[in-house]
């Protein structure tokens, strides 16, 4: 049965409670998120510093917002398959597993941009 209409604006306005609603939850229970986002408040000054166009710019700021969804993702990943059961099975292991993958991968491009805009920066 399909939703009623409503005003878009309202519907923007109670998108954005249940985002900012999540945001507290994963700041409250996930150390890791805590940890990132204290990470990308140190770094995000820096990537103004680092980057000498807008384009490089775009590029650290990004794999940093690319962390904090990523880790964002996983978190829900984790709370889904804690929320199906306690018991151990093969395949909400290997979903979590999976999630926190996406997190190394999302790292993994952070560290080789920041490398890599570093290194034309500094090594020319």
């Amino acid at each position: 049965m399909p939703k009623p209409q409503q005003n878009p604006w309202a519907r923007i306005v109670r998108a954005t409670r249940f985002s900012l609603r999540g945001l507290r939850a994963a700041w409250r229970r996930e150390a890791a998120f805590r940890q990132e986002c204290i990470v990308a408040l140190v770094l995000l000054p820096c990537g103004f510093l680092l980057a000498e166009t807008f384009t490089q710019a775009a590029l650290l700021l990004g794999s940093i917002g690319l962390v904090l969804t990523v880790e964002l993702l996983n978190s829900a990943v984790e709370a889904t398959v804690d929320r199906i059961g306690e018991e151990r099975h093969e395949l909400a292991g290997l979903a979590k597993d999976l999630g926190s993958a996406a997190v190394f991968a999302s790292l993994s491009v952070a560290a080789l941009t920041w490398a890599l805009i570093a290194a034309e920066r500094f090594l020319r």
